[in-house]
């Protein structure tokens, strides 16, 4: 197929386009990374600005990782991730599947119900009051249960559901196996990208924790990594703290790049079925 001159106009009008979306989305990245493994010294001299270091020091990394802080915050962040996200994943799933059942009694008024909490909740200050009720506060519990559902990933699985054909849960009935069965040995192997995707979503939300460990956590030995980054960030605004070694350009960035780390290794093993997910999954109105 011959290409015509309008054609090639445009390719390169998107290619041109998709360049430079790619160099804005990557400097700030690239600039992380290298003023984390840059001396203090050669980013004063840069005018706090330095894309490609000419020394490398890991000074940074292992300042940070030598204070009892940071990994204690990456414990709690790592357990609020793993078990938040697997009870994440169960809850949702043992609400979507029924949901994308047509003959489940009372499905349209479940629905409306779980909509009516996308459009309206209680806000901070009545959550707060029941997390306090519930003998949540000050736990590392007080980050998981509050969301443990979402209601958007609900619908998105809900909707994968009911995509599947029904003669394979037909057949399956009709061999003997229950709904348990059906759910395990046969849906949820066929959601796979799914899965993994609102997995994700969920993963990234609780590493990101922030909000809720502000308002219900107070205790420092349970403060989550982005907490705890923060507050480094944050120190150097300090007039008292001005004259300290810690926190200083090199260390607040490496402390982002430590934050962050985690999530960029994951999402390339599962980017495929990301995108499946995202596309499968997706609600139509």
């Amino acid at each position: 197929m011959v290409s015509t001159r309008e054609d090639r106009v445009v390719n390169a009008v998107v290619y041109t386009a998709l360049v430079l979306v790619g160099v804005i989305s990557v400097f700030p990245l690239l600039f992380v990374v290298s003023a984390s493994l840059t001396p203090y010294s050669e980013i004063l001299r840069n005018g706090g600005y330095v894309v490609i270091p000419r020394s490398i020091t890991l000074d940074a990394y292992q300042q940070l990782l030598s204070e009892p802080k940071i990994p204690r915050a990456l414990m709690v962040t790592t357990f609020i991730t793993v078990v938040g996200t697997a009870l994440n994943m169960v809850l949702s799933v043992l609400m979507a599947y029924p949901l994308s059942r047509k003959d489940l009694p009372g499905r349209s008024f479940f629905l409306l119900a779980i909509l009516f909490t996308m459009l309206f909740n209680a806000g901070i200050i009545p959550t707060y009051l029941v997390v306090k009720a519930t003998g949540l506060l000050d736990t590392v519990w007080a980050m998981i249960i509050p969301n443990a559902i979402w209601v958007f990933n609900v619908l998105v699985l809900k909707t994968f559901f009911e995509r599947l054909p029904d003669e394979i849960v037909d057949s399956a009935r009709i061999d003997g196996a229950g709904e348990f069965t059906i759910l395990l040995r046969i849906i949820l192997p066929l959601s796979t990208p799914v899965l993994l995707t609102i997995g994700l979503f969920y993963a990234v939300g609780h590493w990101n924790e922030f909000l809720q460990a502000v308002l219900y956590v107070r205790v420092e030995e349970l403060q989550p990594l982005q907490v705890v980054v923060r507050e480094l960030l944050t120190r150097s605004q300090s007039a008292e703290n001005i004259d300290t070694a810690l926190p200083t350009v090199t260390l607040q960035m490496a402390a982002i790049v430590i934050a962050a780390i985690p999530m960029i290794v994951v999402y390339p093993f599962i980017q495929k079925h990301f995108q499946k997910g995202v596309m499968l999954g997706s609600i139509k109105g």
